[in-house]
This record gives C-alpha cells, sequence and structure tokens, in this order.
C-alpha cells in the first residue's frame, strides 16, 4: 500500500515499542498485513517498509492503527497510533468516551445519544473510528463485576403486550427482518437514527414503573447492539465495537443475562473474525458466565459455538471440537423457540451447522467443511446473507480438496448473491476465498472469476 508522507526525523518512540515488544521487523509487517487483510485491506509490507517507518515515513490511512493493534498484542497493553509516534488526525472526544463502560448509566446515556447523531447527521466529523482490541477487557471486567453484584438480573425477558417498551419491540422485529434478507448496510442508519431520535429521549421521561425502565432500557440495549451489528455488516468495525459496548452497560441496567450474553456473542465474532481470536474466546467465556443459568439453552449454544470459531483461529482442534460438543449439547437442551428468550429463536441447528463449517475450514478439515455449508446453504433459501457466506465456505472447502471447478462455481453463486445484500461481512467472506486462490492465478477460470468479482471484491 503506497502514499506513505515523510516527516522529520526517524520514529524514535516505534523503535523503543519494537525493542521492548521483542519483534522482529518481518514479524510486524506480516501482522500488519494480517490485520489488514481482516478488514478489507490490502497491504504487503515488509521488513524494508519497517525499516522507513522507523526512519521517519508516515503510513497512510488505517495502518498507523494496524502497526498499534500488532504491537499492543505483544505488549498486553492498550497502544493507539500516537503510542507508537504516529501524527492522528483529530478525534472528537465522543470516540474515545464511547470506548468505556460507564458507572454512571446517564453519561453513558449521553454518549450513545452523541455518537449515533454524529454517526447519522455529521459523520465526516467523526474522524478515523478504529476497533481496538484491548479496550475490550476493561468492559468485560465491570460487566462480570456487576454480575456478581447483582442477584436480581432477569433470566429471560418476556416481550411486553403495553407500555412503553411494546413499539419498541415491534420496530426490533421490523428491523431484524430487514437486516436477515437485505444484511446491516440496508437498515444501520434506520436502527441508529430510531435509538437516538425516540428510544433514548423515552429513558429520560418519568412516570414509569421500575418494570416498565427495566424492559425499556433492555430494548435500547437490544437497539445498540443491533447498530453494532448492522455497523459491522458494513465493515464499520469501530463503531460497531462501540455500540456493542454501550449496549452491553444498557443491558446491565435492564438486567437481561440472555441478551447481555448475545452482546458478548457478537464482540467474540467481531474479534475473532478481525484477526484476534485470543479475544473472540475470551469474550464467549464470559458469555457463558453470563447467561449459564438464565434458562436459554440456544443462547448458550451460540456462545459455545464463538468460542468453537475462536479456538478453530488459532488452530486448537481439541478446544475446538469440545466447544462445538457443548454447543451441540445446548441446542438438545432446548425445548424449542417458544420456551425461549425473544433475542435468540431466531438460532437452530442450520446456524449450528454455518458455524460448524466455519470451523472446519480454518482446522483444514476440508470434507466435513463441505457437508455442513452445504446443508446449511439448502436449508437458508431465504436468508440471503447467510447463502452468501455459506456459498464462500462451500467454495474454499471445495478449493481445500483441490476440485477447483466446484469451487469457481460456488463461488460465482455468492457473488451473485452479493448484488441483494448489503452485507460486507458477506464480501468478506469472499475475499477469503480469493485470498486462497492465489496457487491456481494462471488458470483460465481463475482470471475469469477475478475479473468477474473485482467490480465487487476490489483489487485483489
Amino acid at each position: 500500500m503506497g502514499g506513505e508522507r515523510a516527516l522529520l526525523g526517524g520514529n524514535t518512540t516505534l523503535a523503543a515499542m519494537l525493542s521492548e515488544a521483542g519483534c522482529s521487523h518481518g514479524a510486524l509487517a506480516r501482522r500488519v498485513n494480517e490485520l489488514a487483510r481482516f478488514q478489507g485491506v490490502v497491504t504487503r509490507y515488509d521488513k524494508a517498509s519497517v525499516t522507513r517507518w522507523l526512519q521517519g515515513m508516515h503510513p497512510r490511512g488505517h495502518v498507523p492503527e494496524f502497526i498499534a493493534a500488532a504491537l499492543a498484542e505483544r505488549l498486553g497493553r492498550p497502544l493507539g497510533p500516537s503510542d507508537v509516534g504516529f501524527l492522528v488526525e483529530p478525534q472528537r472526544p465522543v470516540v474515545v468516551r464511547s470506548l468505556t463502560y460507564g458507572e454512571d448509566v446517564g453519561e453513558t446515556l449521553h454518549t450513545l445519544a452523541e455518537l449515533g447523531s454524529t454517526d447519522v447527521s455529521r459523520r465526516a466529523l467523526l474522524g478515523s473510528v478504529p476497533f481496538v482490541a484491548t479496550a475490550l477487557m476493561d468492559p468485560q471486567r465491570r460487566w462480570l463485576l456487576w454480575l456478581l453484584e447483582d442477584e436480581q438480573a432477569t433470566h429471560l425477558t418476556a416481550v411486553t403486550n403495553s407500555g412503553p417498551a411494546e413499539r419498541v419491540y415491534a420496530m426490533i422485529a421490523m428491523f431484524d427482518e430487514m437486516d436477515n434478507r437485505f444484511g446491516g448496510g440496508q437498515v444501520r442508519s434506520s436502527v441508529v437514527h430510531y435509538l437516538t431520535a425516540e428510544v433514548l429521549p423515552m429513558l429520560q421521561r418519568s412516570g414509569m414503573t421500575d418494570r416498565q425502565r427495566g424492559q425499556l432500557f433492555t430494548a435500547a440495549a437490544k437497539l445498540a447492539a443491533m447498530a453494532g451489528w448492522s455497523s459491522y455488516d458494513s465493515a464499520e468495525y469501530g463503531l460497531a465495537e462501540r455500540y456493542m459496548i454501550q449496549a452491553l452497560r444498557l443491558c446491565a441496567e435492564g438486567g437481561d443475562r440472555v441478551l447481555g450474553g448475545q452482546i458478548l456473542a457478537g464482540l467474540s465474532h467481531l474479534a475473532t473474525s478481525l484477526g484476534r481470536p485470543d479475544e473472540g474466546v475470551a469474550l464467549a467465556r464470559s458469555g457463558l458466565v453470563t447467561a449459564k443459568n438464565a434458562g436459554s439453552p440456544l443462547g448458550l449454544m451460540r456462545l459455545h459455538a464463538m468460542a468453537a470459531r475462536g479456538h478453530a483461529a488459532l488452530n486448537r482442534p481439541v478446544e475446538a471440537a469440545a466447544s462445538l460438543k457443548a454447543a451441540d449439547a445446548a441446542l438438545d437442551a432446548s425445548t424449542g423457540p417458544a420456551t425461549e428468550s425473544p433475542w435468540v429463536r431466531y438460532l437452530d441447528h442450520h446456524y449450528l451447522e454455518a458455524e460448524a463449517a466455519h470451523c472446519f475450514r480454518d482446522l483444514g478439515d476440508a470434507r466435513r467443511a463441505e457437508h455442513l455449508a452445504d446443508d446449511s446453504v439448502r436449508a437458508n433459501a431465504d436468508r440471503r446473507r447467510r447463502q452468501a457466506i455459506g456459498q464462500s465456505v462451500l467454495a474454499t472447502a471445495h478449493l481445500q480438496q483441490r476440485r477447483l471447478d466446484e469451487a469457481i462455481d460456488a463461488a460465482t453463486t455468492a457473488l451473485g448473491l452479493l448484488g441483494t445484500v448489503h452485507s460486507e461481512r458477506s464480501v468478506q467472506a469472499l475475499r477469503d476465498f480469493r485470498t486462497r486462490l492465489e496457487p491456481y492465478h494462471a488458470e483460465p477460470l481463475v482470471r475469469q472469476f477475478e475479473r468477474q468479482a473485482r467490480p465487487v471484491l476490489g483489487a485483489a
């Protein structure tokens, strides 16, 4: 990735961080390339690139954030671009504040309102909104402390038939349907606007009973989590993280452990997908602690599946298999959607098949990945995002078995689906497959697919 600009003098701060981390130039370059790829950015840095950074060259775009993230992983503490010697564009205070899990829920409402209104109406003023994996540790700790202290936390939250939360639940159902059919990119701005302009002001009003207020906080938490999930689906990874952290704080106010577990599952998915499966596993485990006695086996199933995804990405086949077995047992324990929390009724064995297919793909077990992905694709004809992602996983499973023609057929089907669903996660799944095509680059079939895919996936 070009477009670097020179700074006067060398970057002595970066040099000191490299030394403290015991990180070679080549290792840093490789990890930066990996972190960039996870966010859909193509970079080809090498040890010579690191030498240029040390000499004072400043990489453009989000690359300073990837450098800081790579070193933060090794040092085990949060780092930003300025901490490793790079100049950064000014950020609005809310960009930093929204990474915190506030003690005062009033401050949380203010932070979320400012983040949402700026996001929707004055997006350019937000500046850079990076994903910060190390920022997830403190919200987890604070959430788990609340869990220990609060013995009145709700097990299952029933959707009410009256009161101020009723219409919010109806809107949530509508947003869910749109997200499932057309992708998060189609609903993101509507979710954020409704949360900011309608629901958060409702929480400021007086006259509600404690029960009504708790249900409204739970509904607001769900909407904030949806804002995070749809931001994730739109490749707004830093915003996704911030909305989900604030959702977790609102969820504590509502006392819904099932929803809290699902918010942690979403954060786990985000972290693993962005190259931090270690954090993904930790978040899934926090979710399991949250929801283990909440009376929702389907919620536990998803959390075990998220733990399996993290273990598979870390190439831990034994741990991944154990988590998948636990997910299967939780699925068997469920007595059906009607007895489950409304937040997890969409989960079923086809969902678990799709997640298991990802795990076996990452572990190199192509035959099992193919079988599960094929079943998932057949079962999800009405869910375009699941179809698109499933076809990409199926394409990779075929490729891992050196069945190039079938791999390209599945990938072409996925490419066609991307015209009907606005989902960056679906695009990323197909980009992952395209990366794996590199050894076959000379094949005419591959060249044709790459030409066809370039307008959607960008340059390889």
